[in-house]
């Protein structure tokens, strides 16, 4: 974790931060170097990379260094099972921020994640093969590997690279998102031990998107996964993402307050797999305040 060499003082509110970022090392498609300079050029004072289910690029940034006017965040992003509280459909994902990149416990955890994801892919191109699709593993990653970890994203961008779908949103929607035909379960850790291996690498647990966890039971909200998130230690909840509308973002900072979490915020930016989104500024339209970086790095002190 870098933090400031000096605190900004007038003009802090024209100051814009990124906390959610995913690079070559997962599924991004800009090398942890590519996106220092993205972020030296959006004018942002903060960001965190936060890969899925790897330190791998918190690490490579940290090695490159940190350019001095930037204020950086270790931080992953883990692939958690909903509690039974609250069954959803695919992963409840688990934002770590201020980690220890050489705690054992978490490295070894991610490392059986990243297991799962690469015992998926024979799975799922087995599956789209049987569609008709004239796709390998081979090919994904040879067009794609970029040297981080392959999954559904990758193969997703070589069915649209082939022609078989127009789009990387189609290619889920059809054929990779879950209950679809190629799609293959995977393990997940259980969502309280996600949160408590984050606390025990010194870092603060917060939950992302929670605009993207639906329920097959109406009768259940979020603010009840909320709720039960807190009790297992969770410290904060995204409230800014570009896909929360005014009144998701108002619900969000009504549960944080309720629940003495903290608020944090990011675009998601995976580059050419979201070529909607940008760094800082989501849809054009989008910013998170730094404020809220300086209150998550006094919780990971």
């Amino acid at each position: 974790m870098k933090r400031p060499e000096k605190k900004p003082s007038d003009c802090d509110d024209a100051l814009k931060i990124d906390l959610h970022i995913h690079s070559t090392a997962s599924d991004g498609t800009f090398s942890p170097k590519e996106l220092l300079n993205l972020a030296i050029c959006a004018k942002l004072a903060a960001i965190a990379i936060t890969d899925h289910d790897t330190l791998a690029g918190s690490k490579e940034a940290i090695t490159l260094g940190i350019p001095p006017s930037l204020c950086f965040l270790t931080g992953v992003e883990i692939s958690a099972n909903p509690p039974p509280s609250f069954p959803c459909s695919g992963s409840l994902h688990i934002l770590g921020y201020g980690i220890r990149l050489d705690d054992s416990d978490l490295n070894q955890t991610l490392e059986v994640l990243q297991k799962a994801r690469k015992d998926r892919n024979p799975q799922v191109i087995d599956r789209l093969n049987h569609l008709g699709m004239d796709i390998s593993l081979a090919e994904v990653v040879e067009n794609f590997g970029e040297g981080g970890q392959i999954g559904r994203p990758h193969i997703a961008r070589l069915m649209k690279k082939k022609g078989y779908v127009p789009s990387i949103d189609e290619a889920f929607d059809r054929y990779l998102g879950k209950g679809r035909p190629a799609y293959a379960d995977k393990y997940r850790v259980d969502c309280d031990k996600a949160i408590e291996i984050i606390r025990k690498a010194g870092g603060v647990a917060v939950l992302a998107h929670p605009v993207l966890l639906k329920s097959p039971d109406e009768s259940l909200s979020v603010e009840s996964l909320v709720r039960d998130l807190a009790e297992m230690g969770l410290r904060g909840i995204e409230v800014f993402y570009p896909e929360h509308s005014a009144h998701h973002m108002a619900l969000y900072t009504e549960m944080a307050r309720r629940y003495d979490l903290l608020m944090t915020g990011g675009t998601d930016f995976h580059g050419a797999v979201r070529p909607g989104i940008q760094m800082g500024s989501g849809k054009g339209d989008f910013s998170v305040p730094y404020e809220l970086y300086e209150k998550l790095i006094q919780a990971c002190t």
